[in-house]
């Protein structure tokens, strides 16, 4: 049981970013088809209000604490910064790019989630630890990835699986200004998301309810994604209609998995592991978005998106390296901390030790009896 404990963060990681896989592919099938990146942003997360109020109603009923005006100002914030700013400016990133293209630049989330953590002392950096030299080293291999991808092309990579599939490869291919056009939205999104992250952090320990901040995110993102919506796509009434299709698909998904089930997982990994763990794994999601996009949508491999993506994927990993020896070397300095205590307690005991506790003038002597109201001019 206890192994299992140690490794469910690291599943509630992998689950979170098999989700945000699917979601990539549903979302750039249903933004291709002419669904409005506005929309999509309201209807996902009605769906996810829909469906995580009732869990928050009967699960936080008393762990729920009382809500504030701090604590609302703080939510809103939320609303706003992950599913109003970051998603719109991603969807877009991606109507520029490719799916492909856009998990791959969100690899810099890792590395802005650990300077803003580092900013608020939620993250610590030592200069002589290896530890955090290799968080250091990582956090500067991810940008230097990312910019490798954006700016470097390079020869196709010939994949058997698309060959014969020329006019949808076609409508997947983009140039380098629409790539660095694209990149530029998709990074403005990751630092909107990190701030996010980190504002998550800090509201949980003042409201350590997650189902209900979950719930409370979702609905004032649907609110203030509604209103952006209304200004963004004014006299377009057709855009917001719906039918039993893939734009309803991706909405129902993204709004259940990536949504409500997301922003309730990684609230209860940061308790435990903090917010540059939660955002480690995301070039996992970059794996399995390049496998399942050549499939499904065609799209094509250049040769610099490689490159850069692998030196994404080493950057990012000594960021988890470092952040897991961080991990480990913690525990057994409490515990180190707590054995001599409990040793000279113990030690006190068999000596016959007698102790004084002076506000209270109560004597221990070191059969472990207390004698209480004793005059303390005797002593």
């Amino acid at each position: 049981m206890d192994s299992l404990g140690k490794i469910k963060p690291y599943l509630a990681a992998i689950f979170m970013q098999i989700g945000f896989a699917g979601m990539d592919i549903l979302s750039k099938v249903a933004l291709n088809k002419g669904m409005s990146n506005y929309v999509l942003v309201v209807y996902r997360h009605a769906v996810a209000t829909i469906v995580m109020t009732p869990f928050a109603v009967i699960f936080d009923k008393k762990a729920r604490p009382k809500m504030t005006v701090a604590i609302f100002i703080k939510i809103t914030v939320l609303g706003l910064l992950e599913p109003v700013i970051d998603q719109n400016l991603y969807y877009v990133g991606m109507k520029y790019t490719t799916a492909t293209f856009a998990t791959a630049m969100y690899n810099v989330l890792p590395a802005i989630t650990f300077l803003l953590a580092w900013t608020v002392r939620l993250e610590k950096v030592k200069v002589k630890s290896i530890h955090s030299h290799a968080k250091l080293v990582g956090t500067l291999a991810t940008v230097a990835g990312a910019m490798v991808m954006t700016m470097v092309r390079g020869p196709l990579i010939p994949l058997i699986w698309t060959e014969g599939r020329t006019h949808l490869q076609a409508t997947n291919r983009t140039d380098v200004h629409s790539s660095i056009k694209g990149g530029l939205m998709i990074v403005a999104g990751c630092f909107s998301y990190a701030c996010f992250i980190i504002l998550q952090a800090l509201t949980l320990e003042t409201y350590p309810a997650e189902l209900s901040l979950t719930a409370w995110i979702c609905l004032l993102g649907t609110i203030e994604g509604s209103i952006a919506a209304l200004v963004m796509e004014r006299g377009e009434p057709s855009v917001w209609a719906i039918n039993w299709d893939t734009k309803l698909l991706t909405a129902t998904y993204s709004g259940i998995v990536c949504s409500g089930l997301t922003y309730y997982i990684q609230g209860i990994v940061m308790k435990e592991r903090g917010p540059v763990f939660v955002t480690a794994f995301t070039p996992l999601c970059m794996v399995i978005v390049a496998v399942l996009s050549s499939f499904i949508l065609a799209e094509q491999m250049f040769l610099g998106r490689v490159i850069g993506a692998i030196t994404i994927i080493v950057g990012l990993y000594l960021v988890l390296w470092g952040k897991g020896k961080d991990y480990k070397s913690s525990s057994p300095s409490m515990e180190l901390q707590i054995e001599p205590s409990k040793q000279k307690i113990e030690e006190s005991f068999d000596h016959g030790v007698i102790n004084i506790d002076e506000p209270s003038k109560v004597i221990t002597y070191g059969d472990g009896i207390a004698n209480h109201n004793v005059n303390p001019n005797i002593v």
